[in-house]
């Protein structure tokens, strides 16, 4: 039996009192540390060497999307964009572009609360040396940040920037694309369950092979601690929470999901849950309900049908969408 997934739980008298799908067949999984945080490929397969070849695929995938879309690479494409798109308009492979594009779309759906922007301040804040910057510097980068100063021309694919100083940062978004990307990498070479997870952000193909997934939303206060569980299958999960990249300071808690109208940390609400069909949506949406906040942030989430939310407050209250009560 495979290692227990940390945002994964399944209930183990139901999962052994079931047939399996195969008594060939187990669960094969590797971890690794990309994006900045904690990657996990795990397949059903009936071969291990098959199964670990698949893995490999996926993990390159990783690498791949990591490699074009990081800020902290100098030799990214998106760096490039960064050092050089206020200057004038950047060409992109298709990839790229049409991510911005669905960023720049959630920009609007929210509007304004999803930012690939926000990093023209986000890029002072430095989470692990508990640094951040000073309000003079705040307000200073506050007027660039605008997914509308964000010009796309998709006739020439190219990208620019209508102000200096603005820079994008595709953190909220790029780990549950990458996710995505890895599942439709696996399924298209034969996998029908799997679970691809990054950080946060975790893609299901499939079930678990006894049935559902069942998925736990973690305590932000204890880290093995579950606040409550749901059923899951062929779907997106993302979270974000304020416990993820974090310090204290006088009493004030600096975290890495920024209000873009403020240039600061959100306060008020703890972590957010989103399940949907698509990773990449998942993930922006996630953010987008965290910035929102409760009230608003569910609003949102009741006017897309396919999508549902669990949020929890600074009051360590659950408020979930009304879609979950089917759940």
């Amino acid at each position: 039996m495979s290692r227990i997934h940390p945002l994964v739980r399944w209930h183990l008298l139901l999962f052994i009192a079931l047939p399996v799908a195969s008594v060939h067949a187990d669960w094969i999984a590797e971890t690794a540390n990309k994006m900045g945080t904690r990657v996990e490929i795990e397949v059903w397969h009936d071969d291990a060497s098959s199964a670990k070849e698949l893995i490999a695929a996926g993990m390159a995938e990783f690498d791949r999307i990591e490699a074009a879309m990081s800020t902290y690479r100098p030799d990214s494409i998106l760096t490039y964009v960064n050092e050089n798109a206020a200057s004038r308009a950047v060409e992109v492979d298709a990839e790229l572009f049409d991510l911005i594009s669905r960023a720049l779309e959630l920009s609007r759906l929210t509007d304004g609360a999803f930012d690939i922007s926000y990093d023209s301040v986000g890029q002072f804040y430095d989470y692990r040396e508990r640094q951040r910057p000073a309000s003079g510097a705040i307000e200073a980068g506050l007027g660039t940040i605008d997914y509308r100063l964000i010009e796309l021309d998709s006739s020439a694919s190219t990208i620019r920037f209508l102000q200096p100083g603005v820079r994008v940062n595709l953190g909220g978004i790029a780990k549950g694309y990458a996710c995505e990307a890895v599942t439709a990498l696996l399924k298209s070479r034969g996998v029908t369950s799997a679970l691809v997870s990054a950080g946060g952000d975790t893609r299901l193909l499939g079930d678990r092979g006894n049935g559902p997934w069942i998925v736990g939303v973690r305590d932000p206060d204890d880290e093995s601690g579950v606040v409550t569980r749901l059923a899951a299958k062929d779907e997106a999960v993302s979270t974000s929470g304020d416990y993820e990249r974090f310090f204290i300071e006088d009493g004030v808690r600096y975290h890495h999901i920024l209000n873009p109208s403020t240039g600061r940390s959100v306060s008020g609400i703890r972590s957010v849950t989103i399940v949907g069909p698509d990773a990449t949506m998942t993930d922006g949406l996630s953010t987008s309900v965290f910035v929102l906040g409760p009230e608003a942030g569910l609003a949102l989430i009741e006017s897309l049908s396919e999508y549902e939310a669990i949020v929890i407050d600074s009051e360590h209250r659950v408020r979930l969408s009304r879609g979950f009560d089917a759940r």
